[in-house]
């Protein structure tokens, strides 16, 4: 039984190491991965410390030192087909919102200008330099499956896995968050952007109906809505849907805005210039993807300094 089970490799390279974690949250459903399945590597169950040959490789997290970039090429070059597993490692993730600012600047306030650190020294040869810029894995090796998500939901990583072990496709669609959020849509006399933290939102009704900026109608559905079921807006952890990536017109924040200013009395200038004044946190999944960080849309450091030349 053992020798016909699919042989796995997992590495975990610049990220939070929550999509690790995420296939425990399997359940009871890992079971019948198991009986499909071999673990030989994997950092937080095995201590296997190179690369044997595998059917399967699940890689983790975006390329960000020269170890990311080194273990990435060994898994591909271990493994018969390589799954970019989680945000980080699809379009670069929370660590791809470094790119708003430069290396320097990142290794001052760390290091130099930081009060909880005990040196004003950055880490030398001993350590991984970091690289210029953060990087989605498939920009360096090969990918055969991408899976997005913050983590990707049990659903679609059970889904996914037993797509590759059965050779067909996975059933994951490109629909939007919003696919699986019952709140009606509807025209509303709201004339300002709410805050989060203010008040409950009418369980019924749209996020954007009642002003808040929700990311669900522009991100890919990997994670079956709970945040805006639950009266949180979405903030795009499964990163943009595929006309916002493909099209070169389209855009988080004009689409957003587009939307919620039909929705109710705010003008669509007055929502873009709000969604500018917080583009790390909205575009901060995905900002270290070429294909929308190279946008012609996309002007990070424009709005950082509008911003901070308001304060």
């Amino acid at each position: 039984m053992e020798n016909n089970k699919v042989r796995l490799n997992t590495d975990w390279l610049s990220a939070c190491g929550g999509c690790h974690c995420a296939i425990v949250d399997l359940h009871e459903k890992i079971l019948d991965v198991l009986g499909y399945v071999q673990i030989q590597r994997c950092p937080v169950l095995t201590d296997q410390k190179d690369y044997p040959p595998a059917d399967v490789g699940i890689l983790t997290g975006a390329i960000r030192n020269e170890h990311d970039r080194h273990a990435a090429e060994k898994m591909r070059k271990s493994c018969k087909s390589l799954i970019a597993f989680g945000t980080c490692a699809v379009y670069g993730g929370i660590p791809g919102a470094a790119l708003a600012h430069t290396r320097e600047e990142l290794l001052d306030r760390a290091y130099r200008n930081n009060p909880t650190t005990e040196t004003s020294v950055p880490p030398g040869e001993m350590i991984d330099s970091l690289e210029k810029i953060v990087t989605p894995i498939d920009e360096v090796v090969d990918v055969d499956l991408y899976l997005a998500g913050c983590p990707p939901h049990p659903t679609f990583i059970f889904d996914a896995l037993l797509a590759l072990i059965e050779g067909r496709a996975p059933k994951a669609q490109d629909q939007a968050v919003c696919a699986h959020c019952q709140r009606n849509m509807d025209r509303c006399d709201t004339d300002r952007i709410q805050s989060y933290h203010e008040g409950i939102p009418d369980p019924s009704l749209c996020l954007l109906s009642q002003g808040y900026v929700c990311l669900g109608s522009v991100t890919l559905d990997r994670c079956l809505a709970p945040c805006p079921k639950n009266g949180v807006p979405c903030t795009g952890c499964a990163g943009p849907t595929m006309e916002i990536l493909t099209e070169p017109n389209r855009d988080i924040r004009t689409e957003v805005a587009d939307r919620m200013a039909r929705l109710t009395r705010l003008e669509q200038p007055v929502i873009i210039k709000a969604m500018e004044r917080s583009a790390k946190s909205h575009y901060s999944y995905a900002m270290a993807s070429r294909m929308i960080g190279e946008k012609s849309t996309f002007l990070i450091r424009k709005w950082i300094a509008e911003v901070e030349e308001s304060l």
